[in-house]
């Protein structure tokens, strides 16, 4: 069974409506979601925002965050989890942003990636993951994998 599948069934058996927000991976999550047959049972949508302008109007990330934190920040993820479970109506987020390269972005290495779920009723997580200098298509697609193993967690508990 592939992990897409495993975070399908187990938001299915919690009752629980599944939208994403993400940006470094631009959509990878949801299409990965969605790629599963059945997955309209659970997946309400998901928000690629690249920007950190859309990052404002469309997930409600605070200016004064990015200026703070920057884009790629837990602080961040946080905020993009938190608006896209109000946005979208769901039960259970996962945000993304980071760094996927080629090289850094300021401060910030290729391959750090912050992650944040949300769920309704519970406090937000976040961590923030250095999976290196893999290469841009490695770095999305590791990332993928880490916020879908999120998901399952956050659903399973």
């Amino acid at each position: 069974m592939t992990l897409a599948k495993e975070v399908l069934e187990a938001c299915k058996a919690a009752n629980l409506k599944l939208a994403t927000a993400e940006s470094c991976t631009g959509g990878m999550v949801s299409s990965t979601l969605i790629d599963v047959p059945g997955s309209s049972e659970v997946v309400v949508g998901g928000i690629t925002a690249y920007s950190n302008g859309a990052k404002q109007k469309v997930l409600g990330v605070r200016e004064a965050t990015l200026k703070a934190h920057g884009a790629v920040s837990e602080e961040t993820a946080v905020e993009m989890a938190t608006g896209a479970l109000a946005q979208m109506n769901a039960d259970i987020t996962v945000a993304i942003t980071g760094v996927a390269g080629p090289g850094a972005s300021g401060p910030k290495p290729e391959g750090m990636v912050c992650f944040a779920v949300a769920r309704r009723g519970a406090d937000p997580v976040s961590e923030t993951v250095q999976f290196g200098a893999l290469g841009r298509d490695r770095v999305r697609a590791a990332s993928r994998d880490h916020a879908l193993a999120l998901l399952l967690k956050s659903a399973s508990h």
